[in-house]
């Protein structure tokens, strides 16, 4: 973990620090200070090009720091690949149309806002960003109703980023699906208590409900109709991020765990290399994705490099689950009778297979797409 550690250190210095000196059973508590501390190191702007006042940090930086995030907090990897996620399809977004976006990035930056995550994340209309909110115009204004459930970030959000469903205005008209900016602040947002276990309850993933919430209708960016088969560019760069940085928040949970093993002595020379050697691979699998999405064109390879994205993702749930089950054998019972972590930090690595597409229901597109057929998420 030298390499992510020292990333982290370079791109938000402190924080590595900071995490380490408090004990994990405080910082995964839902009133925790770690989503603090990252707002203060600076956090927000990570993937904000440093054009607009931010860190601009490439996809092999980003893999780092989460990595490292989360092997001294899980909950706040995982919260924070949401905002990550967000800001990556705002980024996607300005590149595309050269619009006004670069003004909310530099916000994000300067100001250090926290961005949540109001998409199902998947294909509009086939599942994974299929919206959960629906809006009418009215006037100046976009009415939202609906309803986020978990949303990552809920109490801490500045700006609640959603995909929805815009009713349309003429008889003979179409629904549009588009990206909504919800400041947090407006009346009609509201947050409920959503999350029943203890297990990542840092990650806020609470909530979000919105009642008759009135966004200007420029902060509600038309994306067009809502059974185009594939997504586009803005979509497919967004979807890579979050696939790429949420597999590695998760490696980093594992790796904590692996590094209690060796740090301790357990086990034998075999069983820690083979751990490591899960989560090394792992890691390396999702680099070779990172890089090509500096070097290849995202608009023509999209179904190509999701497709990529998500067998390096299965291959790395597989990977932690091999290596967590080592670890915890050879750290023994009274590692795992006697101290929290051990048993939290093994729970915790494996939510990974609950972050959208399952594999199952990713498995028939994926299948197809490697034949040649564009590749359709449900």
């Amino acid at each position: 973990m030298t390499e992510e550690r020292c990333t982290l250190h370079a791109l938000m210095p402190g924080l590595d620090e900071q995490l380490a000196a408090i004990p994990l059973e405080r910082l995964e508590s839902a009133d925790g200070p770690a989503i603090q501390l990252f707002r203060e190191a600076g956090g927000p702007g990570l993937l904000v090009p440093r054009e607009h006042r931010g860190t601009g940090a490439d996809p092999h930086a980003a893999l780092r720091v989460q990595r490292a995030i989360g092997s001294r907090c899980p909950s706040l990897a995982v919260a924070t690949t949401m905002h990550h996620f967000s800001v990556a399809t705002l980024v996607a977004f300005w590149q595309a149309q050269q619009g006004l976006e670069w003004m909310l990035l530099q916000g994000i930056a300067e100001r250090r806002l926290l961005l949540a995550s109001g998409f199902a994340e998947g294909t509009h209309g086939q599942g994974v960003y299929r919206p959960t909110m629906r809006g009418r115009r009215s006037g100046d204004a976009v009415i939202l109703n609906g309803a986020k459930r978990p949303c990552s970030l809920a109490r801490s959000m500045d700006i609640l980023t959603a995909s929805v469903v815009v009713e349309r205005e003429q008889p003979d008209g179409e629904d549009e699906f588009a990206i909504a900016l919800v400041a947090a602040g407006l009346p009609g947002v509201e947050v409920a208590p959503f999350w029943g276990t203890p297990l990542l309850a840092g990650a806020q993933s609470d909530a979000v409900v919105l009642k008759d919430v009135a966004v200007e209708r420029q902060l509600v960016v038309g994306m067009g109709g809502l059974h185009r088969p594939e997504l586009d560019v803005v979509q497919a760069t967004g979807f890579l991020w979050f696939e790429l940085l949420i597999t590695a928040a998760y490696l980093g949970i594992a790796s904590a765990l692996v590094e209690r093993m060796l740090r301790d002595g357990r086990g034998d020379a075999t069983s820690r290399t083979a751990a490591v050697a899960e989560l090394e691979s792992a890691m390396a699998s999702l680099d070779g994705v990172a890089r090509r999405i500096g070097e290849t064109d995202v608009e023509a390879d999209r179904g190509g490099m999701l497709a990529r994205a998500l067998l390096c993702r299965y291959a790395a749930q597989d990977a932690i689950n091999r290596a967590t089950a080592l670890a915890v054998e050879d750290l023994g019972g009274m590692a795992f009778i006697g101290a929290a972590d051990v048993g939290y930090l093994s729970a915790a690595s494996q939510a990974l297979a609950f972050h959208p597409p399952s594999r199952r229901r990713a498995a028939g597109a994926i299948d197809a797409s490697l034949s040649g057929a564009p590749l359709v998420l449900d």
